[in-house]
């Protein structure tokens, strides 16, 4: 009997616990996740053109003052500092790599170089950098570069090669490389006051034929303005003034004068 009434009971709890109605568990929608947008890394190019932005009024006034050509400061900035990147420049606004030596003052930074743990000038600013980077050139081991034309760039560039600015045999070349593919010599132009005067437009004159002993480029992929003027030993500039170009967009299958 006993048994009889405890199975019943089973048989009950069993049936009302079926026939309960059952509770929805309610969970909140998870939000979905937004992925944090990358930044962009600039490119060489960019870097670089953003470096001279930034700092080309600098170095045109540092000309104007201390006759040091604004292509050659420029350059060597963007070489010396990776455009401003560089460890050193970023901890110490040192854009030149120059060393504390003897007679230097103020505050400095140790740094990896030649030899480890160097002892490289500190500036609040980097327009201190600049300043010092034009007066370290007036030394006595640097004066025959004022000797030179002041938009002589490529005097000045192999010039500091030759005094022991750095120790790369091929700093003077790149320093050349830079200041004709971002064309910064046209930093010297204007620091000298050698704008060129914007010409009016006249009657259309015809075009003279180019003489037989022209040499001429048709131009294929992968071309640019600043190879050619490697390849033919000449200059960005000069390239534009022979074919009458405004920018340095050129085209597959176009034909450039050269020499």
């Amino acid at each position: 009997m006993n048994s009889k009434l405890t199975l019943l009971s089973c048989f009950l709890l069993v049936f009302f616990a079926a026939c309960s109605p059952r509770k929805e568990i309610y969970r909140a929608p998870q939000k979905a996740s937004i992925p944090e947008k990358k930044k962009k890394k600039l490119s060489y190019s960019q870097k670089v053109r953003a470096y001279v932005n930034q700092h080309g009024e600098t170095a045109m006034q540092e000309m104007r003052l201390h006759k040091i050509p604004a292509s050659i400061t420029l350059a060597q900035g963007i070489l010396e500092s990776a455009s401003g990147q560089s460890e050193l420049a970023r901890r110490s606004n040192n854009h030149f790599g120059i060393k504390c030596h003897s007679e230097w003052k103020g505050k400095r930074v140790y740094h990896h170089d030649d030899r480890r743990n160097e002892c490289f000038r500190k500036y609040k600013h980097p327009r201190e950098s600049f300043r010092d980077h034009s007066l370290f050139l007036k030394k006595k081991r640097y004066a025959f570069l004022f000797r030179y034309s002041i938009t002589d760039y490529k005097a000045w560039a192999k010039g500091l090669r030759k005094a022991g600015y750095a120790t790369d045999r091929r700093y003077s070349q790149k320093l050349i490389d830079l200041i004709e593919r971002f064309e910064l010599h046209r930093y010297d132009r204007r620091a000298a006051g050698k704008r060129r005067k914007a010409t009016k437009k006249s009657k259309r004159k015809t075009v003279a034929k180019a003489p037989s002993t022209a040499k001429v480029h048709i131009i294929k992929k992968g071309d640019t303005l600043y190879s050619l003027a490697r390849r033919y030993n000449t200059s960005v500039e000069k390239l534009k003034r022979l074919n009458n170009l405004h920018s340095n967009n050129i085209s597959i299958g176009q034909r450039l004068k050269v020499n």
